[in-house]
């Protein structure tokens, strides 16, 4: 099948929503589907404020109707809601071309935490975005509960996957964390107001925290809390390496709508520790977590934990069966021989 995939968030940025789209991309190409994505790095764009790694496209509908045309797709996929979805999203209303959309980042709440305003103030711009979506992707069972609590009822399932030849348990720890006072206590992700880092470095535990991670928060958390170990942005083997060697993973964010790096730790052996909110509370299971409004509380809770089970359960997160899901939630905006084909597959 030929896919189109129209997203603002592409390389180089370093985020949840790329390396999805990442994976996605990898396992479609291996599995014979053409795949073309069409991202910021084709156009004039500009940085954005406050965020200048994020690009911003400068491209309109026909602009990027352009390429869809050249393309050809049997399915479209629109991934973000920043001026690339927005134009294809145009171009799809004014050709009778069906797509469908993901819902990968809480705007509303990020919005929120970055305005000083009401997350229902932003949540209009959501609704009008999605509703002529045929299919609108989501991770888990409670971020599709709240878009159907916002009258958005056209959801798909959509789930997300572990590299599991990168992330396990069997990797020797960084030389640094054999220094370290335990038990080492480990963030990974962007370093930004709405990831809500501070919250986990004011968390009063015994031992070491460690930071992993770039973004605009980095320099004024280092200067406030001179005693954790900030390693910046780390990789390949180097990630798997902080994974595997902390004792705990702790999940700060109160708005994410899922979190790759929680099943990464956890597919390393890490147990998790995080606030009882949506992303946490249908990722995290009793045996690979602990969920509590203190974090102090959840990082000793979390660190009684069996490292086997939580290896256990995050090695059931795989890219193939989120990438099944991708491909249920746009067959029924596939021609009819292609769905033939998908359901006897």
């Amino acid at each position: 099948m030929r896919i189109a995939i129209v997203t603002d968030a592409w390389d180089p940025q370093v985020n949840g929503v790329v390396r999805t789209l990442h994976a996605l991309t990898a396992e479609l190409t291996k599995r014979g589907h053409e795949v073309e994505v069409i991202s910021p790095c084709q156009f004039r764009s500009l940085p954005c404020p406050s965020y200048p790694e994020i690009r911003l496209a400068l491209a309109g509908p026909q602009a990027v109707g352009e390429r869809l045309a050249a393309f050809g797709p049997e399915a479209i996929h629109i991934s973000t809601e920043g001026p690339l979805g927005w134009a294809a999203r145009r171009w799809c209303l004014a050709h009778g071309r069906h797509f469908t959309t993901a819902y990968h980042t809480q705007f509303p709440e990020y919005l929120a935490r970055r305005s000083h305003l009401p997350a229902g103030v932003f949540w209009p711009y959501i609704r009008h975005f999605h509703a002529p979506s045929s299919g609108i992707m989501a991770a888990t069972p409670t971020l599709r509960e709240q878009l159907e609590a916002h009258g958005l009822t056209r959801l798909r399932p959509w789930g997300r996957g572990v590299d599991l030849e990168q992330f396990g348990q069997d990797i020797p720890p960084p030389d640094l964390f054999l220094q370290l006072p335990r038990p080492i206590q480990l963030y990974v992700g962007r370093v930004a107001v709405e990831k809500n880092v501070e919250a986990f470095l004011s968390a009063r535990h015994a031992g070491s925290k460690v930071v992993v991670g770039d973004g605009p928060a980095l320099a004024r958390l280092q200067a406030q809390f001179p005693e954790v170990m900030f390693l910046g942005r780390q990789s390949g083997r180097a990630l798997a390496a902080c994974y595997a060697g902390a004792d705990v993973f702790v999940f700060p964010s109160r708005t994410d709508t899922f979190g790759l790096v929680m099943i990464e730790a956890l597919a390393s052996g890490t147990p998790v520790a995080a606030y009882p909110v949506p992303g946490p509370i249908d990722v995290l299971t009793a045996e690979s977590g602990c969920l509590a409004e203190s974090l102090g509380e959840a990082i000793s809770g979390a660190l009684q934990l069996d490292r086997a089970r939580c290896r256990a359960h995050g090695r059931s997160f795989t890219w193939e069966a989120s990438t099944d899901q991708f491909l249920a939630a746009l067959t029924p905006e596939c021609p009819p021989q292609v769905q033939r084909e998908l359901r006897a597959a």
